[in-house]
């Protein structure tokens, strides 16, 4: 089978591209995958692809721009030219532009590629249904929140036409399947990366760091946690590393230059940037606990999957989404209120002075991580899409139920 994936890929900032070099690593081994072609973004100038090895051959080819109004003909015109047999679409609501106009004409091309003779397959990390749009830092005022709805309810009804929907979650699917009558969407797990070998669970030398990873601004904030960990070192006189590990959301830039900035004062902060995947493990496997500084959720959390692979006890707020995946998944932490201060420094005091509370929940994280490894989700996959290539036309595919 020769595969398409439309996706960000690293070294694209863009969201969802970080995953996507997981699938590839995934995808690119398994013997039913004959050859993967990847549709992904521009890059800044002077920057360019990786060539990918091992495996079967692997091409990247740069096809469409973040908020460009030509996206879905430079898609059409790309899998047109690639000739797979299936098309794999990573995308979330804003993949492919904040602008609403770009966004759109983006999410059109499951739809059109599907049209045109190919199976397509949207794997959509969030749906519209189960973002707070204030807390996500997109609107508060009610007449926009309503429009915003709108304009989401139909968007999702012109995904759903693409041959096949897979969600992350159990609940988007029951959504989907409750509110638009769906029976084309597949639940397949967010899946953990990698699975390294079982790590030791005891806190690194040197100065306890505690690490938030991923892009901020939006509805992850880092201030709280900042002036949290002030307080724990109060409290306990413990010497704690404040550890930001990530970059701006593309929404909100500037954000955490203003945040390194007003707390110039605090010691042992460090602000590391955007975090190369070869990079990934140094980060957390410095890390005594993880900290998931969010107002809400839009969808599976990778970072979690990576820090119960990496043996990584956490700190999570009390909040919907992400509080169902950790009770199904059989992550375990520490959680929060968004909003009280206090709350997250209590949390993380738990963490920092009883080690064998810490070395309890690290085990547990690791032990959901490796029981749900990123390989066994792929050959899901990979059923799925020999269904959709076998099915005698795209209409009919579209019309069979394909729940895992």
């Amino acid at each position: 089978m020769k595969l398409a994936i439309v996706t960000p890929y690293p070294p694209s900032k863009v969201t969802l591209n970080e995953y996507a070099y997981h699938l590839v690593e995934q995808f690119k081994i398994k013997e039913d995958i004959s050859e993967i072609v990847i549709l992904s973004d521009d890059l800044p100038t002077g920057e360019t692809y990786p060539t990918v090895e091992g495996g079967c051959p692997v091409s990247i080819k740069a096809c469409w721009s973040f908020n460009s109004f030509n996206n879905l003909f430079s898609i059409r015109k790309a899998i047109k030219s690639a000739k797979p047999d299936l098309v794999l679409y990573n995308i979330q609501f804003l993949s492919f532009g904040d602008s609403k106009i770009a966004a759109t004409l983006g999410l059109l091309s499951p739809m059109v590629t599907r049209m045109s003779g190919i199976p397509s397959v949207a794997l959509l990390h969030n749906i519209i249904e189960t973002v707070d749009y204030e807390s996500a830092g997109i609107t508060s005022n009610p007449i926009m929140k309503w429009i915003f709805n709108l304009a989401g309810t139909i968007m999702t009804k012109i995904i759903l036409m693409s041959s096949m929907v897979a969600l992350t979650m159990p609940k988007y699917v029951r959504i989907l399947e409750k509110k638009y009558k769906a029976k084309n969407v597949a639940l397949l797990p967010h899946g953990s990366f990698e699975t390294p070998p079982v790590p030791s669970f005891d806190v690194p030398s040197g100065k306890k760091q505690i690490m938030t990873f991923g892009k901020f601004g939006t509805y992850k904030k880092v201030e709280e946690m900042i002036e949290s960990v002030e307080i724990v070192r109060e409290r306990t006189g413990e010497e704690l590393e404040i550890v930001i590990a990530g970059t701006d959301n593309p929404n909100v830039k500037g954000y955490l230059a203003g945040v390194e900035k007003k707390y110039s004062h605090v010691k042992d902060l460090r602000f590391t940037g955007y975090v190369e995947e070869e990079d990934v493990p140094v980060i957390f496997g410095d890390s005594t606990a993880v900290v998931f500084p969010y107002t809400s959720t839009t969808g599976s959390s990778g970072v979690l999957h990576q820090a119960g692979a990496y043996g990584k006890a956490v700190v999570l707020p009390n909040i919907g989404d992400l509080k169902e995946l950790i009770e199904e998944e059989g992550y375990l932490g520490e959680y929060f209120q968004p909003g009280d201060i206090n709350g997250l420094a209590d949390a993380i005091e738990k963490l920092v002075i009883d080690d064998d509370h810490r070395r309890y929940i690290a085990e547990k994280n690791y032990a959901a991580a490796a029981s749900l490894p990123m390989s066994e989700v792929v050959d899901r996959y990979i059923t799925h899409f020999h269904n959709l290539c076998g099915s005698k036309s795209s209409k009919t595919t579209s019309k069979q139920a394909v729940l895992v």
